[in-house]
């Protein structure tokens, strides 16, 4: 394509050429490259989101990669930032401990660990820590609050210099980033390097089936360049010597998967759940074709009935804003085609406030606005967080004001 994007023709986990295109959304921009009002004369291109699925190991994944100095040179986002996030973090870090027999004073290493707040959590533990993460200006932040973090990509000769420099970690973690890595070979042989015999790898992803039962199709995009399920994280750790032991399914980003990988013997009993989400996957359907012309079918129906209500709504002059400056989205507007529906955005991120959407250059405001701006209607592009966000905008809707909720069932709340 160009220097920006290259395309995979061979399968990222098990390295097949048995790849079969089974959905395609509306290319877009770089999701999160929200821009200041100063850059919006500048043309941002558009790049595609195709999944594919191996017919030998079972991933599904995006085969455009868009070369990651790009995608991550000016990140902006922070966990700190996402709802219920920090909350979520500080219950996983008690529950893994525990889980994993983990002991006070012990060495953990996060993988991807942004602004640190997992790390605090486990700090707040008693535990040693640190963190791993590529955004340059995001590391520095992290240091700043506290939690020591190495500005780096995760390669095999970087975990030799981290285990040469502090010892081999007793607990690794990296959570909604796994899905971000291309070389899942480099990633794996990474890890392994760096855990302790005895040590445990946990790391969470959004599930493929909870993408497609739940029809979280916004969470495709560049960034998440794999939709994970149980059967191709199996296999691809049995390819270095490594075990997927365990599995608990989360309600985290419209539903996730949390693995548990150690070496053979390790600290943790095989307790059967594993092979029983391998038949339930295939039970399913998740890695048949079929089942992605009916997820097409159920997403189109939606975006039929999202057109026509905004169509009907500015032929009649009404006023439609935006909850939600976010990736998803980004991936939202674009497949839905609605951007030339939206008057503004509006967003709780201070960071998204005063910027300007991916290629479409929609104003961000604070959620404030509503109450002074009071457009007629707010499109819930963050229509997972629905419940919070209409429970919190009570005054919104008391003045008049209509929520649009577009998935996943189209809904109109006043």
């Amino acid at each position: 394509m160009n220097k920006v994007v290259h395309r995979r023709d061979t399968c990222r986990a098990c390295n097949s050429e048995e790849i079969d295109l089974v959905f395609q959304l509306n290319p877009t921009p770089i999701g999160d490259a929200y821009v200041e009002k100063g850059k919006t004369a500048i043309v941002q291109e558009n790049y595609p989101i195709d999944l594919f699925i191996c017919k030998k190991c079972g991933l599904a994944q995006i085969i455009d990669i868009i070369d990651p100095a790009v995608l991550y040179g000016e990140y902006i986002y922070v966990t700190g930032s996402s709802f219920g996030l920090s909350d979520h973090f500080s219950e996983y870090a008690r529950e893994v401990i525990y889980k994993c027999g983990i002991q006070k004073g012990a060495f953990i290493i996060d993988i991807g660990s942004n602004d640190g707040t997992l790390l605090s959590a486990f700090q707040n533990q008693g535990m040693s820590v640190l963190g791993i993460e590529p955004a340059p200006h995001i590391a520095e932040w992290a240091n700043k609050n506290g939690v020591k973090t190495i500005n780096t990509f995760l390669t095999t000769e970087a975990a030799r210099k981290i285990k040469e420099e502090n010892g081999p970690a007793k607990l690794i973690t990296s959570n909604n980033v796994f899905a971000n890595i291309d070389d899942l070979k480099n990633w794996i042989d990474s890890v392994e390097i760096l855990l302790a015999q005895d040590g445990v790898y946990v790391f969470e992803s959004f599930y493929l089936t909870d993408l497609i039962e739940n029809l979280v199709f916004d969470f495709l995009y560049h960034e998440h360049v794999s939709a994970f399920s149980v059967k191709p994280i199996k296999l691809l750790f049995e390819s270095i010597g490594l075990e997927l032991i365990t599995v608990e399914h989360i309600t985290t980003k419209g539903g996730s998967i949390r693995y548990y990988v150690q070496r053979p013997n390790g600290p943790m009993a095989n307790d059967g759940v594993v092979a029983k989400y391998l038949a339930e996957e295939e039970a399913k359907g998740i890695y048949s074709k079929k089942i992605y012309i009916d997820y097409q079918a159920r997403i189109q129906k939606l975006k039929s009935q999202t057109l026509a209500f905004l169509t009907q709504a500015k032929e009649g002059n009404k006023t439609v804003a935006g909850f939600g400056a976010s990736i998803s989205a980004t991936t939202l507007i674009y497949h839905f085609e609605i951007g030339k529906y939206l008057d503004y955005l509006v967003d709780e991120n201070p960071a998204k406030v005063g910027l300007y959407s991916p290629g479409l250059h929609i104003p961000v405001f604070s959620p404030e606005v509503l109450l002074e701006k009071k457009p007629d209607y707010v499109l819930l592009l963050a229509w997972r967080f629905s419940e919070p966000i209409i429970a919190k905008n009570q005054n919104y809707i008391a003045n008049g004001g209509k929520f649009i909720i577009p998935i996943p069932e189209f809904i109109i709340v006043g």
